[in-house]
C-alpha cells in the first residue's frame, strides 16, 4: 500500500483531458504524496496547472525514465477505462516500471499482482491492485439506521459526475471546521487517494450491502460520514446506488450532476428526467415509504469544467431556481454553501 513519503508519478496517456482520466486527476487533485511529474507524451513540456484547475507544480513528460530521473518510486496507473480492462498497449510500460524498481498502483478490474509479482525487484517494491476486496461482509441488517451521526451520501445523475471530487471538498470543508469526520471511499480513486475504503463494484452484489454497513459501523463514533457515490439509479450498468443507501441509511443527500448535461454520456439515448422528479425518486428509495428514515438532497453540487465562469454562474442560479435546492461548484466556488446547511440539520 502507498505510504506518504513516497514519490508518486501518474500515467495520464492520451487522457489528461478525458473523463477515463478521473483515476490520475483525482490523484493529482488529493493525493497528499509528491507528485513528480504526469506521463503524457501529447502534453509533454508543459505543467499541470497549465492543462487543469489544479494549483500544483507539477510536470509534464513524455517517458516512464523522465519520472524515474525525477525520483519517482510509484507509478499509479491514473486510467480508467470503461469495464475496467488493463489495455496490451500498457503491457511494456507495466513490464519496464516493474524491472526497474517502481511500485505499482493499480485501479483496474485486471489484477496484476499475480501476473508480474515475478518482476518485483526488491523488498521494498509492491504491485496495489486496488479493487480487491479485502473482507467477505455479513448479510446488511440496516445497523446504521440507528446511528445518531450525519451520513451525507453523494448520488447522481450519471458515472462520472463528480460524486468523489465533490464528496472529498465537503470533507475538507468540515474537517476546516473541526468536526470529527471520516470520508468513506467506495471506489478505486478514493482508495488510492485516503489509503483506505471499499471497491464496490468489485463486490457480489448479495454482500454490497453488508460491505457498504460494515465501513459505517466501524466508524460510528465519528460526527459526519461523508459516503462516495458510485453510479447512477439511472444508469443499465450500474447497480450500486441502492446498496449505498441501504448500508449508510443515509440523514443527508447531495445529488451531482454535469451542468447542462441531457443525457448520459454512454448511452446518450437514455435521457435524464427532470431534476425535481428525479430528485424524488430517490429521496423516495432512500426511505421505500417511511420504512427507513427519510433523507432529502440538501444540495446539488453542478460539474461546470466545460463552461466559462459567466456560464457556470448562470447555470448553478438557473438550477437552483427550477429545483429550490441550493447548488454550486464545489471545486469551482467551495462547498460551504451547502455545508453550512447540513450542519443546521
Amino acid at each position: 500500500m502507498l505510504k506518504e513519503n513516497q514519490k508518486v508519478a501518474i500515467y495520464l496517456e492520451g487522457h489528461l483531458h478525458s473523463e477515463y482520466g478521473k483515476m490520475g486527476i483525482g490523484a493529482i487533485r488529493y493525493l497528499s504524496n509528491k507528485i513528480v511529474a504526469v506521463i503524457d507524451s501529447k502534453n509533454a513540456g508543459s505543467d499541470i496547472s497549465s492543462q487543469h484547475d489544479i494549483s500544483k507544480n507539477i510536470p509534464i513528460v513524455k517517458s516512464l525514465q523522465q519520472v524515474i530521473d525525477l525520483g519517482a518510486e510509484v507509478l499509479i496507473l491514473g486510467i480508467a477505462n470503461s469495464g475496467g480492462k488493463i489495455l496490451d498497449e500498457w503491457t511494456s510500460l507495466i513490464k519496464e516500471a516493474l524491472e526497474k524498481g517502481l511500485s505499482l498502483v493499480n485501479g483496474m478490474h485486471d489484477q496484476l499482482a499475480d501476473r508480474y509479482n515475478a518482476l518485483i525487484q526488491h523488498d521494498n517494491q509492491w504491485i496495489w491492485d486496488v479493487r480487491v476486496p479485502q473482507f467477505i461482509p455479513d448479510i446488511g441488517s440496516g445497523k446504521a439506521m440507528k446511528l445518531n451521526n450525519i451520513r451525507v451520501l453523494m448520488i447522481g445523475t450519471d458515472m462520472g459526475s463528480g460524486k468523489m471530487t465533490s464528496g472529498l471538498e465537503l470533507f475538507s470543508a468540515a474537517k476546516k471546521d473541526g468536526y470529527k469526520s471520516t470520508f468513506i471511499a467506495t471506489g478505486q480513486v478514493g482508495i488510492t487517494i485516503t489509503g483506505k475504503g471499499i471497491p464496490l463494484d468489485a463486490y457480489m452484489v448479495d454482500h454490497a450491502c453488508g460491505a457498504v454497513e460494515k465501513v459505517i459501523m466501524d466508524e460510528k463514533d465519528k460526527e459526519l460520514i461523508i459516503i462516495e457515490g458510485q453510479g447512477s439509479i439511472l444508469h443499465p450498468g450500474s447497480t450500486a446506488t441502492l446498496p449505498l443507501m441501504r448500508g449508510s441509511c443515509p440523514t443527508h443527500m447531495i445529488l451531482c450532476h454535469r451542468a447542462k448535461a441531457s443525457s448520459l454520456r454512454h448511452p446518450k439515448n437514455i435521457l435524464f428526467p427532470d431534476l425535481n422528479k428525479f430528485i424524488k425518486l430517490n429521496e423516495d428509495l432512500v426511505s421505500v415509504c417511511g420504512t427507513y428514515k427519510s433523507a432529502k438532497v440538501v444540495g446539488i453540487a453542478l460539474n461546470t469544467y466545460h463552461l466559462s465562469k459567466q456560464q457556470a454562474e448562470d447555470e448553478i442560479e438557473r438550477i437552483e431556481k427550477h429545483t429550490g435546492i441550493a447548488t454550486t461548484d464545489f471545486v469551482r466556488f467551495g462547498s460551504s454553501k451547502i455545508w453550512e446547511l447540513i450542519k443546521k440539520g
